[in-house]
């Protein structure tokens, strides 16, 4: 593999130093989606809470909920949604809407959800979807970087794969940032004991959790927080008000 994959701009360095010089991280609070995620509840509870931005997940949708989501959305004062994680079969239309209604900057999808179909769908918007970095990325795909902005750095991915299960795809994960933009990030919790789940048929182990225990299994991310880039999503299934809570706990974390 050569140099040639490495043509992202590397301004990790300048987002280190904006970390160093006082210009913390935003943490952004996350509507999850996945099955154990209340989502509708998340979406009363904007405005209970007073929110004006979030993260969103609308990755276990169906475009029918999803055009219902976005419909419970309108109805709130959220005026901004910067970050979304879009689902593989996502339509242009979405990525229009949620650039014009909710002003959002950055989108992501995992490595492996990249194929003609979604290439074609995302046309026009490639410079403004990020890659996340998750179990199936490896250094034989990161040449779609070049298609794309950059990464989505999932730090409870990295942290997992790299220190938990010692994957040898990240053993060079760090010099890899380096190379490429680094757009936003994703946090969730961490576990002390791995667990499995069956995806598509095949057990997977894993620590990291969309459901975080206790703020405690948050503090692997000190390990990572000079890799921070300017904006992290939590990405747990908890309600708002919980994860409000581990806004606090992270931000304490960075303000160190």
């Amino acid at each position: 593999m050569g140099e040639e994959i490495f043509k992202g701009k590397n301004i990790m360095e300048k987002e280190r130093k904006k970390i160093s010089n006082g210009v913390k991280p935003k943490i952004l609070l996350g509507l999850t989606t996945t099955y154990k995620s209340d989502w509708r509840g998340k979406v009363k509870e904007i405005d209970k809470l007073g929110l004006k931005e979030i993260a969103l997940f609308p990755t276990c949708l169906e475009i029918k909920e999803r055009e219902e989501l976005y419909k419970l959305l309108e109805k709130t004062g959220l005026k901004e949604i910067p970050v979304v994680h879009v689902r593989h079969d996502f339509k242009k239309w979405e990525f229009a809407y949620l650039t014009k209604r909710f002003k959002t900057k950055f989108f992501n999808t995992h490595f492996n959800k990249v194929n003609r179909d979604f290439l074609a769908r995302s046309k026009g918007y490639l410079k403004k979807i990020y890659l996340e970095n998750h179990i199936n990325f490896s250094n034989e795909s990161l040449h779609l970087l070049d298609i794309f902005a950059g990464f989505c750095l999932d730090v409870s991915h990295w942290h997992d794969y790299s220190q938990m299960q010692k994957l040898e795809s990240y053993k060079k994960f760090p010099t890899v940032l380096k190379k490429y933009k680094v757009g936003f990030g994703h946090i969730s919790a961490m576990r002390t004991k791995p667990f499995f789940e069956i995806e598509n048929g095949e057990k997977r182990k894993y620590y990291n959790n969309h459901w975080l225990h206790d703020l405690s299994e948050l503090d692997y991310v000190k390990k990572y927080v000079k890799y921070f880039p300017p904006i992290c999503a939590i990405e747990l299934e908890n309600p708002l008000r919980e994860q409000l809570e581990a806004k606090k706990y992270l931000e304490k974390i960075i303000n160190r």
